[in-house]
């Protein structure tokens, strides 16, 4: 997240003595001395920190333990933690900022409208929050103007790229940070090498990364892991297709498509082959059935296919899977130059990994034991030679049908390296979480890992593992044709998108690199569109409307946070102003409302982690940009007097570092200008 300010620091003359910290502590003390006397741990200043006394909180707590506590004594049969987890965050703010659904105590008796008045009516007076009122059975709470603005406008000035983030929520005990953070292994892209970087690999993609920063933010160990398609008979493939058709300077140039267009070219020609094999077998079927003599034709056959190119694809593979040093080699460079083109294009996305694993990574050994587990503990059995899962005898797991785990011939399949290497992670990294991004096509597959694993006495790892789905992209094709990798959406959309910043001739001449702006705003679109919907939605791939400036898309968005950075150049303030701004001026209501907003951007975070839904933060971030644009006429920077200009500006700045973080999180690059 973004660490730095668009702000600038006056480097001579005589310094405005900056009060944020102050400022913040005063509030918070407050605030805190609102709640009871004696602070609660959660909002005591933290000396060991480089940050402020308010170390990356959420300042609603403050209220809703604030409300809670008024509330207790009045409630009688709740306490104030249970008030406190039941207080709702509104969706509108004439709703109030926080909401208490009555029905939620479960109070015996009476009716919940009823106590929801009578509540209301008891509600003391408070430094902090309005007299509640009510809605129905909901009791409605307004934060008061000015003790918030004092706590939140400094907190996010100070606070920078860590506002919204909480780093106690990754502890293994709150309480006790010495035990250190709770560690989430998450699996994402996951593509095939040579074969296509196909939409479920893009969406995997996108939705991984903003997985992986959310428990970041969250104070999570993350490992950012890439189970590859690295290992099978296409390798044997590739392999001969090489010797064929390959060249080196390709290979060093575009190792991924050149590895791809080999493959076309060495499947073309197997094609044909296996065609002639499969019309030979025809004919030695009727000749059996009609009892004819076939040596010369089961000659013919074994012949075609011990020249076949599939023969000789397998031939290489097991070469592979005995371990051939020269067979090993070659597969390894295919590997290791693929992985680094990935990672170039990767980069783009602001996406890293920890580790590439893939299929090749899991040894033997594991899927042997996960396969004498399975045996052992009675939950596979021999069907006609192969060896299957039957998990249609439990009435509970009916749908999830007979699970293959190894075919008749002893070679093993996808599950079965899965579940040893589900095994091997959790004994290798001792995760507290492992999470899957992988398409909803995949639901039975990892339905049926998981309870397989439950089966054979890794409960505990099965309950560790989650499953994040997602829908399909429709129409996903280049202007050149069908799309082959990521490479070739992010180019067209690129191109797209310096098209229409063309069109703009005044503006595209003040921009510094339109290429490299162009390509960030690019993979803006593809991101945000593929954000927009709920994750579960199939939705249609459209260049035209996500590249548009207009409507709540990727471009649209980096617009907003541009327009406020060039105020902030424009306005010629320094970060000593802002510091010592006399926030009592902005009392305007839309000076008001956007504090409002910018107060609950921790509470978002927060509920994200519940959602694991992208749309959650984008949503947050279009509502802020639509306000931001409602208020540059109405909190007018330009024309107004020194304290106010100073009182606004601080305002900006803070709208402008939590949409940065928003963004950062979502994984987009924000732009300046």
């Amino acid at each position: 997240m973004d660490t730095t300010t668009s702000i600038p620091t006056r480097s001579n003359g005589p310094a405005s003595q900056p009060t944020t910290t102050t400022s913040i502590n005063n509030t918070l003390g407050e605030a805190a001395s609102a709640v009871s006397s004696t602070p609660p741990p959660s909002i005591k200043p933290n000396k060991s920190t480089a940050h402020a006394s308010f170390t990356a909180q959420n300042p609603i707590d403050i209220y809703r333990e604030h409300i809670a506590e008024l509330l207790a004594p009045i409630v009688g049969v709740a306490t104030a933690p249970e008030i406190s987890s039941r207080l709702q965050w509104t969706q509108t703010q004439d709703k109030g900022d926080l909401m208490l659904p009555v029905p939620a105590l479960r109070v015996k008796g009476r009716k919940a409208d009823e106590l929801a008045r009578e509540w209301t009516e008891k509600f003391p007076e408070s430094r902090l929050v309005e007299k509640p009122t009510t809605s129905g059975s909901f009791m409605q709470f307004f934060f008061k103007a000015r003790p918030l603005t004092d706590l939140v406008v400094p907190s996010i000035l100070k606070e920078k790229g860590s506002y919204g983030t909480n780093a106690r929520l990754g502890l293994k005990d709150a309480s006790d940070p010495s035990k250190g953070q709770k560690r989430v292994i998450v699996e994402f892209s996951s593509p095939n090498i040579a074969k296509p970087f196909h939409a479920g690999h893009l969406r995997s993609t996108i939705i991984g990364g903003f997985l992986a920063n959310l428990y970041e933010a969250a104070g999570w160990d993350v490992i950012r892991m890439n189970y590859l398609g690295d290992w099978g008979r296409q390798f044997g493939l590739l392999a001969n297709a090489f010797k064929e058709y390959g060249s080196e300077e390709k290979l060093q140039q575009d190792p991924i498509g050149h590895l791809f267009d080999i493959y076309v070219q060495i499947n073309q020609k197997s094609g044909p082959e296996e065609d002639v094999i499969k019309e030979k077998k025809e004919e030695l079927k009727i000749a059996q059935e009609h009892k004819q003599d076939t040596v010369e034709i089961e000659q013919i056959i074994a012949a075609l296919e011990a020249q076949s190119t599939n023969e000789k694809a397998r031939k290489f593979f097991k070469s592979l899977e005995d371990g051939d040093p020269e067979s090993l080699a070659l597969w390894k460079r295919f590997r290791d130059l693929s992985i680094d083109k990935y990672k170039k294009t990767y980069a783009r996305l602001n996406i890293h990994y920890d580790y590439y694993s893939g299929e090749s990574q899991v040894e033997k050994s594991w899927m042997d034991a996960a396969a004498k587990r399975l045996k052992d503990t009675g939950v596979s059995e021999d069907s006609r030679g192969a060896v299957v899962v039957d998990l249609t005898k439990d009435p509970k797991t009916k749908k999830l049908g007979k699970a293959l785990v190894q075919k008749s011939d002893g070679s093993s399949l996808y599950l079965t390296r899965d579940i040893g290497e589900a095994v091997k992670r959790d004994r290798t990294y001792h995760f507290d979480k492992m999470i899957y991004v992988v398409a909803s096509q995949q639901d039975l597959h990892l339905a049926q890992l998981f309870k397989i694993l439950e089966l054979m006495g890794h409960e505990d790892i099965a309950q560790k593992c989650t499953h994040i789905n997602f829908g399909m992209v429709l129409g996903m094709s280049t202007r050149k044709g069908t799309v082959k990798f990521l490479d070739d959406i992010l180019r067209d959309v690129g191109e797209k998108m310096h098209e229409v910043m063309r069109q703009n001739e005044v503006k595209y001449a003040q921009i510094e690199d339109p290429e490299q702006t162009a390509d960030t705003l690019g993979i803006s679109s593809v991101m945000v569109q593929d954000m927009t919907g709920k994750r579960v939605n199939n939705y249609e791939f459209s260049i035209t409307r996500m590249t548009s400036f207009e409507g709540d898309t990727g471009p649209y968005l980096q617009y907003a946070h541009a327009r406020v950075c060039s105020i902030t150049r424009k306005v010629g303030l320094f970060q000593q102003d802002l510091e010592s701004a006399d926030l009592s001026l902005l009392a305007e209501p839309h000076a008001v409302n956007l504090v409002r907003l910018l107060a609950s951007w921790p509470d978002v975070v927060q509920n994200t982690l519940k959602t694991l839904e992208p749309v959650t933060v984008l949503a947050y971030l279009f509502k802020m940009t639509h306000m931001l644009g409602s208020s540059y006429d109405v909190l007018n920077v330009a024309k107004s007097e020194l304290e106010v200009k100073k009182a606004r500006m601080a305002l900006y700045e803070a709208a402008r570092q939590t949409l940065n973080n928003g963004m950062h999180l979502l994984g987009l690059s924000p732009l300046e200008r």
